[in-house]
């Protein structure tokens, strides 16, 4: 303690005993588009007004994940909606331009027309590449998210959703068919003659796809309104980023504009919604001539049960991961009652923080959660293995139903 030599007031620092928890980000995707080595872009022919031609543009390697944080970054590394007219035509353009391109390149503009701020791209020559798109998003921690902007297939869904198990943090958000015939079919799985997803709470899917403006349709038919129609998923991503930062993860990213969607490519009706929300069938529908998001179901919805909300289950990953990174200081700590008390404050006091914030029902933090370490649930046999478990339930659901999970570190052995 300082020795004070003359009267007045001191101000002295003093460390806190509660190690601050940090929440950790849920709004940054990690994308994947199937983008050849070689695209062939839409550009005007400045020589011949109202003439198109195509211009070359090489995308950087596949399979390795780049940082994404504006729309002109992306356009640098993967093209842009339409060439550089200033470059020359292309001797061998197809006509048809990559639909892989199309579909990644709206669905990062989407992205961040709707809010979001930054993401991971990496492309794929085609799927037989996606193992190692999922591994180069494997070793980045920051993802939350994961979309295959138009990538339908049932096995690359599987896929997809398997590596959001597999991290334990991450949450997909697939896209349905372009249109659908028979809506039922929405609702089946693939083994049963339908092109729903396997039931997840991971995931969450939406139908219909939507229709955005397209500057190279324009260009290549100028009397038309220049209208494609893309999946939804990249500006979807984008919504949840910006309902996570306006209101918070705990907030249903539905009943929310989609930003740059003009219309959709199948409209639907309520009695439509009714039979397939519950299914667990996100609908895109136009209200008052919005384009809204109405639905926040996972994969599979009321066979969820208490996670068949997407909000319930992506506060349940973000409580998880902050938890889990904000504690692993205890691996430097001898594994006694003093740091299963310290434990217990460091996670009450970030817990406490999360229930203010409107994420956690309850009229008081007792209410809301709880937080047991301690003799009972650490007994001396985990002790010798170096391990000490903590107990938590949180009232998301309603209040006073507690979904529960556990969180274990390896802490130092006696």
């Amino acid at each position: 303690m300082p020795q004070y030599l003359s009267p007045g007031v001191y101000v002295e620092e003093v460390p806190s005993a509660v190690k601050a928890i940090a929440g950790v980000s849920t709004s940054i995707p990690g994308f994947i588009g199937i983008v050849p080595d070689k695209i062939h872009l839409v550009a005007k022919e400045p020589t011949t007004p109202g003439s198109t031609k195509f211009v070359d543009f090489a995308p950087p390697p596949a399979k390795i994940a780049k940082l994404i944080t504006n729309w002109t970054q992306f356009t640098k590394f993967f093209g842009d909606l339409i060439g550089d007219e200033t470059k020359a035509a292309t001797a061998d353009a197809n006509p048809a331009i990559n639909p892989g391109h199309q579909h990644l390149a709206h669905a990062v503009y989407g992205f961040f027309n709707n809010g979001g701020s930054s993401c991971y791209v990496v492309r794929i020559v085609d799927n037989t590449q996606l193992d190692d798109a999922l591994k180069a998003f494997a070793a980045i921690d920051p993802i939350s998210l994961v979309a295959i902007p138009g990538n339908t297939d049932d096995a690359i869904r599987d896929k997809v959703v398997a590596h959001c198990q597999a991290t334990g943090d991450r949450f997909a958000i697939l896209d349905g068919p372009s249109t659908a015939d028979d809506l039922t079919t929405l609702t089946k799985i693939p083994a049963d003659s339908g092109v729903m997803p396997k039931r997840t709470d991971l995931a969450a899917w939406y139908f219909p796809w939507i229709k955005v403006f397209d500057p190279a349709t324009k260009l290549q038919n100028p009397s038309g309104d220049g209208s494609l129609i893309v999946p939804p998923s990249g500006h979807l991503a984008g919504v949840y980023a910006r309902v996570d930062n306006e209101r918070g993860v705990f907030k249903a990213p539905a009943n929310e504009v989609i930003f740059g969607a003009q219309d959709v490519s199948q409209p639907l009706s309520k009695a439509d919604q009714d039979n397939l929300n519950p299914k667990g069938v996100n609908c895109i529908r136009v209200l008052n001539g919005n384009i809204l998001v109405w639905g926040a179901r996972t994969v599979g919805g009321d066979d969820n049960a208490d996670l068949k909300y997407i909000n319930v289950r992506r506060t349940l990953l973000f409580l998880r991961e902050s938890i889990d990174e904000g504690t692993q200081w205890v691996v430097f700590e001898p594994n006694t009652p003093a740091l299963w008390q310290q434990i217990t404050r460091n996670v009450s006091a970030f817990l406490t923080n999360v229930w203010r914030s409107g994420a956690l029902f309850g009229n008081t933090a007792q209410e809301a959660f709880y937080v047991k370490c301690d003799a009972e649930n650490n007994p001396p046999e985990l002790r010798e293995l170096g391990q000490v478990v903590t107990e938590i339930g949180v009232a998301i659901v309603r209040p006073a139903e507690f979904v529960i999970f556990r969180i274990s570190q390896m802490a130092q052995t006696s």
